[in-house]
């Protein structure tokens, strides 16, 4: 049977559109490599240590010029922001080893 025998009923929509993105950012899940800036908040609980991503979320990530992360953190509580800030160099030291270089630029802390 040829595809073109086949009848394709385009009114129904099966599957929601992918983004090209998603796509290659499950492939290179799949293969190893990280690829995009959202994968950091995606994978949060697996790239810091459990003392981190329990008193802290990520907000933001933004990609400056020269290829490197500017993060900010929200604490969960008020009361973490100060335990946070003394975090911040284990926390850049974390993040580097997850993407394999000298990725973070600034990491941020907002209340």
């Amino acid at each position: 049977m040829s595809n073109q025998d086949k009848k394709i009923n385009l009114d129904v929509r099966k599957n929601r559109p992918q983004t090209l993105a998603a796509a290659f950012g499950g492939l290179m899940e799949i293969f190893g490599g990280r690829t995009a800036d959202a994968d950091l908040a995606k994978k949060w609980k697996d790239v810091v240590s459990s003392d981190i991503s329990n008193i802290a979320n990520v907000v933001a990530v933004r990609k400056t010029r020269d290829k490197k992360f500017n993060i900010v953190l929200r604490p969960v509580s008020a009361a973490f922001a100060l335990e946070l800030s003394y975090k911040v160099e284990d926390c850049k030291k974390q993040i580097n080893k997850y993407y394999g270089y000298d990725a973070v630029a600034k990491i941020t802390i907002r209340k």
